[in-house]
């Protein structure tokens, strides 16, 4: 049996069972498989041998007038029309025939061909003109699909959590998983039903592979991937689309889908959509935010400005005067095998990342990031989608301009707390529904520089350093491990610190009620409250 040819990609096609369903044809199939083969056109021919002039994919409309009589001529017509890739043959009774010979029956059910009975009062016109306008009205139906997919496509791109979007449209489209990976084969962002993991590793897999077929060709020159690659597995179909336009980035990314089915045209259309949209997301440009306002606050920076002047060109468009940001500090706690860190920073890993946090303020040295988030909330809503990239983070809470060196402060703190607690994600805790927020904010200040008056003196490594350690030490409910974890020093050394601080403050840190009186005064020092928060007075602290 000869699989018939399909018709050539992109061009307008319709499943036979189209034809055999409309009620007033009257076309009946009486030999053959019952398959979903596609029809591309229709064609009458009363040749003996129609085979050198068929192009494949036809349904071949016949009234016997030049059909072979014996059964072995029938069975060599048959073999021909097979052979050059007919979709299916219709044949007519009368005015040659009064039905269908039996010989025509037995041939095409032997050789796989589709027998369509096309009875007297159905011309073969009506055929044609039957089948073109369900194509004409497939093709319409197509064209509404993909721009209504192409709008949805545009407005996800437009949003904040841009590549997460764009993908959830392309998997809604698709009926697919859908899920944007690296060099590495790791997955940066997904959207849709996740399939079963080999499913899903084999869709990595090929990924992969597909990315490795880039190759060196002399002279500094470098081969792309192939723009796709497909298999098959047990529930559907893998495919993968390679990201154009990425000379010069390290390392080319992928969009893989795990669908049920082979893709359409319609398929296909919004997939090369989705793709270039995703290679704009992913660029160095998009990654490092170079647009005008945010050139034009460095340059006035770089020439005498201070922060809080230029801060304003920076934040969101109809953000409100005095609006607020996020300080971030990450680490990346999973490092991808093969890739070297750089100074300057990969631009793959910034769109990512910024994609995640909502932000193009981002510097990225190696494996450290530090980021600023302008607006100031949900954020954090989005630090799994962060974690889940391979970062450990620490968030500060929302300050004003002026309080942003606080803020990087607190950022970093919460780093180490998360490191320290292999925790992926660790915020610093602001005074809301505390005790912290109904105290007065002179006294409270008073209190503490009065209560760690004794380090001032201190003689090395000096009361920064031991302050440092001791707060250290109490967020991370006095662990001597995990407080020398954060600080990146021998736990002997912590529990050296520790004891001058007890020493010093005649304190037994022992005591609970005592560690958290020491905890309450060290978040009133001086430099560690933010300066806008406490213009407000009490209460005011870390208010949104």
């Amino acid at each position: 049996m000869t699989t018939p040819h399909a018709p050539a990609p992109g061009s307008p096609a319709l499943p036979l069972a189209t034809l055999l369903a409309d009620p007033e044809l009257g076309l009946e199939q009486i030999a053959g498989p019952v398959d979903d083969r596609l029809i591309g056109t229709a064609g009458t021919t009363e040749v003996e041998d129609p085979a050198p002039y068929l192009i494949g994919g036809e349904l071949l409309l016949t009234a016997g007038v030049r059909l072979p009589r014996t059964a072995e001529g029938i069975d060599d017509y048959v073999r021909g029309v097979v052979g050059a890739g007919a979709a299916a043959l219709g044949f007519g009774v009368a005015p040659v025939y009064d039905e269908v010979p039996p010989d025509l029956v037995l041939a095409c059910g032997r050789h796989g061909l589709p027998l369509l009975r096309v009875p007297v009062a159905t011309p073969f016109v009506a055929i044609g003109r039957s089948l073109y306008g369900a194509m004409a009205e497939a093709s319409t139906r197509d064209l509404r699909q993909v721009s209504q997919a192409q709008s949805g496509l545009a407005s996800a791109a437009a949003r904040p959590d841009a590549m997460p979007a764009v993908l959830q449209q392309l998997s809604a489209h698709l009926a697919a998983w859908t899920v944007l990976v690296d060099a590495h084969g790791r997955e940066l962002f997904s959207a849709g039903p996740r399939p079963e993991p080999a499913v899903r590793r084999q869709l990595l897999d090929l990924a992969v592979r597909t990315m490795a077929r880039s190759r060196h060709t002399g002279a500094g020159r470098t081969q792309p991937p192939p723009t796709a690659a497909a298999e098959h597995h047990a529930g559907g179909r893998l495919t993968v689309h390679t990201l154009p336009g990425r000379e010069g980035v390290a390392g080319p990314l992928v969009v893989g889908i795990a669908a049920a089915a082979a893709p359409t045209v319609v398929h296909r259309s919004v997939t090369g959509v989705a793709t270039v949209l995703l290679s704009l997301l992913t660029s160095p440009r998009h990654a490092l935010g170079t647009d005008a306002a945010g050139a034009g606050a460095l340059v006035r920076l770089m020439l005498g400005a201070s922060p809080a002047e230029v801060a304003p060109a920076l934040l969101p468009a109809g953000a409100p005067p005095g609006g607020r940001w996020v300080v971030v500090h990450g680490h990346r706690s999973r490092p991808q095998a093969g890739r070297t860190a750089t100074s300057d920073g990969d631009p793959v890993q910034l769109a990512a990342l910024g994609t995640a946090l909502g932000t193009s303020y981002l510097d990225l040295d190696g494996d450290a990031l530090r980021a600023l988030v302008p607006g100031g909330h949900g954020v954090e809503a989005e630090a799994e989608a962060a974690a889940r990239l391979g970062w450990t983070l620490g968030f500060s809470p929302p300050v004003a301009t002026v309080d942003l060196p606080i803020a990087d402060t607190q950022a970093e703190r919460a780093l180490r707390r998360a490191l320290a607690r292999r925790e992926p994600v660790v915020r610093h805790r602001t005074d809301e529904q505390s005790v912290h927020g109904i105290v007065d904010a002179a006294d409270a200040s008073a209190l503490a520089r009065t209560r760690f008056a004794p380090l001032d003196n201190a003689a090395s490594p000096g009361p920064a350093v031991l302050l440092e350690t001791l707060r250290t030490w109490l967020s991370l409910q006095g662990s001597w491990d995990q407080s020398a974890a954060a600080l990146q020093v021998h736990r002997n050394t912590v529990r050296h610190r520790i004891g001058r601080v007890a020493e010093l403050l005649g304190a037994d840190l022992q005591d609970p009620d005592l560690r958290m009186e020491l905890w309450f005064a060290l978040r009133w020092l001086p430099g560690e409250r933010p300066v806008a928060a406490a213009a407000d007075g009490a209460g005011a602290a870390d208010r949104p």
